[in-house]
């Protein structure tokens, strides 16, 4: 028999008890946070424009002057080709050898 002595426990024993809590509480959370939401309790402002089919982008654009509307959508348009263009490069360089 192994002659150990009963005594009140120590400071590590609680901190060991609060760490353990402490990794189930955050389990439990990042569980309930990553489950999806029924598609009923989606709030429709919360969802991008596309999704919720808004009328959004004309909303936002009414206080622009016409040469101000005509100048952000080309500059959109050269954005995407741009951003197009660059992940094209990046896929050759990557995926295809050479």
């Amino acid at each position: 028999m192994i002659n150990q002595t009963i005594e009140p426990g120590n400071t590590g024993d609680i901190l060991y008890f609060m760490r353990v809590l402490l990794f189930i509480a955050f389990l439990s959370m990042g569980y309930v946070l990553s489950r999806p939401k029924p598609d009923g309790d989606k709030d429709p402002a919360l969802l991008l424009p596309d999704t919720a089919n808004l009328d959004l982008p004309e909303q936002e654009w009414k206080g622009l002057p016409l040469w101000q509307r005509k100048a952000s959508e080309k500059a959109i348009e050269r954005y995407g080709a741009a951003q197009e263009k660059k992940w094209q490069r990046w896929n050759e360089a990557m995926f295809e050898a050479e």
